[in-house]
């Protein structure tokens, strides 16, 4: 990556004005007070406030009050919302971070390509971590075709993979793969020791259609990566959810229905802490223009939502769903909640807000942003122009000063700035 790419990632764009991170206090009579204009510059839509990230670090993750950055050759952490950053640590290869995450303990996993770091002390230092597969053995990354393809083992489209599983922190994630980076087998990882170990909860088998031919992608010469046993496969993971009513995580793949076999499925898994082992089962599979090609796999109030970007021949299946977990294969029991008629994958939901967004490369939104104020009762949908054609993925939970955090990729997965959007109290939200 050259130094003005760098720029570029880093939001120090010609159109966009460096912004200081704005807070601003909330009234009990529900309406907001107004953002000081000395803290840079803030849009707004009837829904939402919105802003990128001020010049300085990537911010990469963020968890309460903390967010973790990097530039191309440091990790930062701040404590203020990305106000300042204080702590920071040499890393040749940060350019090329692709996941972190901020544990509860404070502790950081942090990765590039086929190598992931713990960071226990806010990132004064850090260690690599040897992956552990089910058995305990280590999983070592294959070895590349083309060093600098090494595959994204670890890139996740969700930015929310922390999970409170019944008084005991857990991560668990899916990898994004086969799109950049280089080939790569998908995997469901986890750590339950607070990212001092990292394992493998569930290894997809070997798809014919993505192997490591040393191009970004992969293709259908070359290295077969995955597990040879299972005859589940499939290109990547879209997301990965839990619901605590039912103790159980539901994933979601996709993406194409090949002569060898479907790569969209819906798995439910359970997780026995005793044992540290895995429970998994298919429990549906579908084709790519079905509501079963999807993410934004979110529970709340034990009820399953998804967003569903189906994209075969018309009609498209499509849409913002709801049903009980246990009717996921049964699509007569779904309730559709809002149509967005066109492609869209990434969904988070937080104090009665659903957030996503459009696919730039297929929909006639710039930069769309989809939201519903009141769980699915009322929606609207608004284009960002100023910002350039771009994705958004990677929905954080919101920060100490209410913002959400969302990357905004190119094409819909080349890293590029990051936008937060805070959402206006619906005594405030004017005319929708």
């Amino acid at each position: 990556m050259t130094l003005l790419q760098a720029l570029a990632r880093r939001c120090w764009l010609s159109f966009a004005v460096a912004a200081a991170c704005a807070t601003w206090l909330v009234g009990q009579s529900g309406q907001a007070a107004e953002p000081d204009p000395a803290q840079g510059k803030i849009s707004a839509t009837d829904h939402f406030w919105y802003r990128l990230q001020p010049a300085g670090p990537y911010i990469d993750s963020q968890r309460d009050n903390k967010a973790f950055g990097h530039t191309d050759t440091e990790i930062m952490l701040s404590e203020d919302n990305g106000h300042t950053w204080p702590h920071r640590c040499a890393f040749p290869d940060a350019k090329n971070i692709t996941f972190s995450t901020i544990l509860k303990n404070g502790n950081i996993l942090f990765a590039t390509g086929a190598k992931i770091y713990l960071s226990t002390d806010n990132v004064k230092t850090y260690k690599p971590i040897t992956v552990k597969d089910s058995r305990g053995a280590d999983y070592l990354p294959h070895t590349p075709q083309n060093a600098d393809n090494p595959g994204w083992y670890f890139h996740s489209l969700s930015g929310v993979d922390c999970w409170d599983v019944q008084g005991r922190e857990m991560v668990v994630w899916g990898n994004y793969c086969n799109v950049m980076g280089g080939a790569s087998p998908p995997n469901i990882c986890y750590s339950a020791d607070g990212g001092q170990t990292v394992r493998i909860a569930y290894a997809f088998g070997q798809n014919p259609a993505y192997r490591d031919n040393g191009g970004p992608g992969g293709g259908k010469t070359g290295t077969l990566l995955g597990d040879p046993a299972n005859r589940v496969f499939c290109r990547h993971i879209h997301s990965v959810g839990y619901n605590p009513v039912e103790n159980a995580f539901y994933a979601s793949t996709g993406d194409r229905d090949r002569e060898e076999g479907q790569e969209c499925h819906w798995l439910r898994g359970t997780y026995d802490a005793a044992k540290d082992q895995w429970a998994w089962k298919v429990v549906v599979s579908g084709s790519s223009n079905s509501r079963y090609k999807s993410g934004g796999i979110n529970f709340v109030d034990g009820k399953l939502y998804w967003i569903a970007d189906a994209n075969g021949p018309k009609p498209h299946d499509r849409g913002v769903f709801c049903c009980d977990p246990a009717d996921l294969a049964h699509p007569d029991k779904h309730t559709l909640l809002f149509n967005p008629e066109y492609e869209a994958a990434n969904m988070i939901i937080q104090d009665g807000v659903i957030l996503a967004a459009h696919y730039a490369t297929a929909s006639p939104y710039t930069l769309g942003i989809i939201i519903s104020p009141d769980m699915g009762k009322t929606w609207a949908q608004y284009d960002l122009k100023e910002f350039g054609k771009r994705s958004p993925v990677r929905f954080h939970k919101k920060n100490s000063e209410g913002w959400f955090r969302v990357d905004l990729r190119s094409g819909w997965i080349k890293f590029e700035e990051v936008l937060f959007i805070k959402p206006k109290p619906l005594a405030a939200k004017g005319k929708a």
